[in-house]
């Protein structure tokens, strides 16, 4: 549209204007002057003016930077009209700029929305899941539209004016492109998953020998990159893997060269395997086979690929008792190098073998008095009030210094409200005392540690009265070990040489130190953990800087110090073999795929017994899927996790996402096993752990007969017999038809054995019963995967020494340096632990226990009321907590003047409960108020005056 304008006669003629036209053409201002044209655009509001006199309008255009071209009388209505026009044309400008952005970004988005749903319909018609993968790409693609600008223009109403009916398919355009689609793309998926479970329902039926469950085959049919399966105790998870490689091969989806199942050992590669090859001949799926390998082969192959040399594994880097055997001789030959080596190695042996409790704590003891006071044994025979007394004490002894421990002061304290005052050692050669005080770094006694630090004072202000020599050590000089420089440097001062023998000779009643073969062990499980790990020598020093103040860094450190020379000689002689260990199998393969210089050939990833995966392993398969296009589907049950010993991390499993980005997380939650109450049971004992990942059992398996028994004899030695009995009658009520057959017309029993030494409890002649009970042997951790009719539990025991389930040894502290977190819930391995043995039983569980060694798991389940324990005649028994040790029980014993009660655990526990009326009175200080400082009980662990 154009429009024009000059000026009136009367008004050139009196503003002595030359003749002249202005058109305006859209945005173009053209001003026609005696012949010449100048031209300007009105988007450059510089480039002219418009300026309304009284009567005239005059009108400048700057058409160049030094032009300036000026005319004059235009009407001053004209003028305005001139204005609205240019204003006009201007808001026109910005409509159509509008529009032209709003259609270029709604054209933007309809093009990705579009590319969306092929994708989307591609996947439909090829029946596959819309993979994370996919979906990441689509949303990488998703073109960048300015949402505000969007909005903000759609808001003007000359621009929604425009648009008509064009405004409401663009914002519907814009909220699709903005939206979340991860929700839309699992209703797809969820859709797809139905379609699927009809599609395939013969291959679902037929691939194992009964149907697949429902959740079985979701599991099977998620198809996403990274899916973890938490699978029940029974709930068929090799099933689901075979059924899974089998519905990839049909589907097309993967071929079966390029499909690997991992698992953790030999024997369960092997199972793999053949339970694949049966599913493929039931499928009809002739030629067809995939690879199962335990993850140390498929890593050794890897290396070998990788390198075009295969390295040599030594029979002592793979057996666990030829590793031993060589670690022996390397510590041999650095103690015959090194005299520093062997002093460390000794030191550390003999004076160092017990970690210490927290600041504060009274950690376990070894025995107990007739009043309930733990003590804590030393290697020369003293029963001292706590760990860090025995440590000096240790230390000491190992020096051939001469001291008495809690020996009379040579002067006379006590009186009607005090008792005789006995510093914690007394060095006779040199008249010294030594007084060993729980302070912190600050000088400050534990909190709970009533009136303690006047204890201190008082001991301090006794001696400087009384002019005998005191010199003080503090819990925290022992944690850091300033304390062995500090107290060798007085004694040696005072003339006492110190002679170091880790010979020395242990009297009856001492605490042996820790074997050799003890350290050797210690250190070849902290080489499996730090390789494991891939923790450098560096590292682990940075995890000891990082441990907390009140741990005993100082032994932790020495530990380093005999560690660090023995790794570096182990890869040594790893090296002169031209060879490498299980855990550089691992490492060294993950490090081949994670640089590029090997691609695996596997698309799609199976890994058994997630649970018990290293880090390791799980740096290992997260090499082998990073390449896109790559699946990983990982089976375990974080309830089950019983290997840490062995490297082993369930956080590998509760924390998948985190180690592998997005994954699926699905459960098998229907059990063909255990009996439903059985489950309730075992879910309700293992799942008081916070940490463990939820999940309800259920099962459709009958009950037959109790699902818990327990049983208890008046001692250890009668277990066998009880067990024997117990075997007896199932086999007279199978062959009385009283308890009904199972396979073969037997019913099966396991013996599982907390240790193998458990496996004394298979009876002997099995002539008389094999006919109807099959009986045998396997530790729980050999057990999984294996069920029986009936499960036998032959020492449910907690005992101060020897064998107790739980275990209550726990792993060395130092262990800690090298290996992932555990969890802090009390026995926590151990709870799993007997989880796995309860979940091995079709029928019933049987527990044996001996009278006053009840295990603290069997009392458990009592007070949860899941089980009464009863002796061999079926009577209910009834026993009352010995309150000193907590694990014997008060048993009514005679003595030469009659009946009394006492510990079972007696003579390690000597607790005797005192008769009414004859308790002793607490001892008063020099103010007399209670003496907290100087009762010393056992809830203090440390000298408290």
């Amino acid at each position: 549209m154009t429009k024009e304008w000059a000026p009136s006669a009367w008004g050139r003629k009196l503003t002595r204007s030359p003749d002249w036209r202005l058109i305006l053409q859209g945005l173009k201002l053209s001003l026609t002057v005696d012949g010449k044209t100048y031209d300007v655009n009105v988007d450059d509001a510089g480039s002219y003016r418009v300026n309304r006199g009284v009567f005239w309008t005059d009108v400048t255009l700057r058409p160049g930077p030094a032009r300036v071209v000026k005319v004059d009388g235009l009407p001053n209505a004209r003028g305005t009209d001139l204005t609205s026009a240019v204003e006009a044309a201007l808001v026109e400008k910005q409509i159509h700029e509008d529009v032209v952005f709003l259609r270029g970004a709604h054209q933007t988005a309809l093009d990705w929305l579009e590319n969306k749903t092929q994708q989307e319909q591609a996947a439909k018609a090829g029946r596959r899941w819309i993979t994370h993968e996919m979906q990441a790409a689509i949303e990488a693609a998703r073109p960048s539209i300015d949402v505000k600008a969007f909005r903000a223009r759609m808001q003007k109403a000359n621009v929604h004016t425009r648009l008509g009916k064009e405004s409401a398919d663009m914002e519907r355009s814009l909220i699709r492109w903005e939206a979340d689609h991860r929700p839309f793309w699992a209703s797809l998926n969820a859709a797809h998953t139905e379609r699927e479970l009809t599609a395939c329902k013969d291959l679902f039926d037929h691939v194992e020998r009964k149907p697949l469950t429902d959740e079985q085959a979701r599991a099977v049919i998620c198809f996403d990159n990274r899916v973890q399966v938490v699978a029940s105790a029974g709930s068929g998870k090799t099933s689901t893997m075979v059924a899974k490689a089998a519905y990839a091969i049909h589907r097309g989806f993967v071929a079966p060269k390029r499909i690997v199942m991992l698992a953790f050992n030999k024997q369960a590669a092997v199972e793999l395997a053949d339970r694949a090859a049966k599913s493929f001949e039931r499928l009809g799926m002739d030629d067809v086979a995939v690879e199962a390998s335990t993850f140390h082969a498929l890593g050794l192959r890897i290396i070998g690929k990788a390198t075009k040399e295969k390295p040599d594994i030594p029979d002592w880097a793979t057996d666990t008792a030829g590793g031993i055997s060589k670690l022996t001789e390397i510590v041999d030959q650095l103690k015959d190098r090194s005299a520093t080596f062997r002093t460390q190695w000794d030191l550390f042996r003999f004076v160092f073998g017990r970690d210490l409790p927290a600041f504060g704590s009274i950690g376990t003891p070894d025995v107990w008095d007739d009043q309930g006071n733990g003590r804590t044994l030393t290697a020369d025979g003293k029963r001292v009030r706590s760990q860090e007394e025995a440590t000096l004490s240790n230390w000491l002894f190992y020096n051939g210094v001469d001291y008495r421990y809690e020996e009379r002061y040579k002067f006379k304290t006590a009186d009607e409200d005090h008792r005789q005052y006995r510093p914690d050692f007394f060095y006779p050669g040199i008249d010294l005392y030594h007084e060993h005080f729980a302070l912190d770094a600050k000088g400050n006694a534990p909190p709970h540690f009533a009136d303690y630090l006047a204890g201190v004072d008082w001991k301090r202000k006794l001696h400087r009265e009384r002019g005998t020599s005191l010199i003080e050590t503090t819990s925290h000089q022992i944690r850091t070990g300033d304390v062995f420089k500090h107290l060798a440097g007085e004694l040696t001062r005072r003339g006492i040489q110190l002679d170091p023998n880790p010979d020395r000779e242990i009297p009856a009643g001492g605490q042996k130190p820790m074997e050799p073969s003890e350290l050797v062990a210690l250190v070849r499980t902290f080489i499996s953990h730090a390789k494991s790990n891939c923790l450098s020598a560096a590292a682990l020093r940075q995890r000891l800087d990082a441990m907390p103040d009140d741990a005993f860094k100082h032994r932790h450190r020495m530990f380093l110090d005999i560690a660090e020379p023995i790794i570096k000689a182990w890869d040594a002689a790893l090296a002169d073999e031209d060879g490498i260990d299980f855990e550089d199998m691992l490492n060294l393969a993950a490090e081949h795929l994670e640089s590029g210089r090997y691609e695996a050939p596997y698309e799609l990833v199976m890994a058994d017994e997630f649970q018990d995966a290293s880090r390791a392993r799980a740096r290992l398969c997260r090499a082998l899927v990073q390449k896109p296009g790559r699946h990983l589907f990982a089976v375990g049950d974080d309830w089950q996790s019983i290997n840490r010993f062995a490297g082993a991390d369930v956080s590998v499993m509760t924390d998948f996402r985190e180690w592998f980005g997005h994954g699926q997380v699905l459960k098998l939650e229907q059990t063909f096993r255990c009996p439903q109450a059985l489950c309730d049971v075992s879910s309700r004992f293992v799942s008081k752990n916070p940490t463990q990942i939820g999940k309800r059992v259920m099962s459709v398996t009958p009950a037959m007969g109790p699902v818990l028994q327990a049983f208890q004899v008046d001692n250890k030695e009668k277990l066998v017999d009880a067990i024997d009995q117990f075997v007896m009658k199932l086999a007279h009520g199978v062959h009385d038809g009283s308890i009904p057959a199972g396979r073969d017309g037997k019913v099966s029993v396991f013996v599982l054995g907390r240790y193998n030494a458990d496996r004394q409890y298979v009876p002997a002649n099995k002539a008389r019963f094999e006919r109807w009970v099959d009986v045998s042997f396997l530790t729980i951790h050999r057990s999984k995967g294996s069920e029986a009719d009936y499960v036998i539990l032959p020492e449910m025991l907690s005992v101060l020494r020897g064998r107790s389930f739980p275990n209550t040894r726990a792993d060395d502290p130092v262990l800690a340096l090298a290996m992932p977190a555990g969890d802090n819930y009390p026995h926590g391995e151990e709870r799993r632990l007997f989880y796995v043995a309860l979940t091995r039983a079709r029928r019933t569980v049987a527990m044996f226990t001996a009278r006053g060694q009840c295990s603290s798991f069997l009392r458990e389940l009592e007070q949860d009321g899941a089980v009464s324990t009863t002796d061999t005649d079926g009577k209910v028994v009834h026993e009352e907590e010995c309150p000193a040790c907590k694990r014997g029980v008060l048993v009514l014993r005679t003595g030469p003047y009659g009946e009394f009660r006492s510990c079972s655990n007696f003579p390690a526990c000597r607790y005797k409960p005192k008769k009414s009326g004859n308790a002793p009175l607490p001892a008063t200080n020099h103010r007399g108020r209670v003496n907290q400082a100087n009762r010393r009980t056992s809830a203090s662990p440390f000298s408290r005056r």
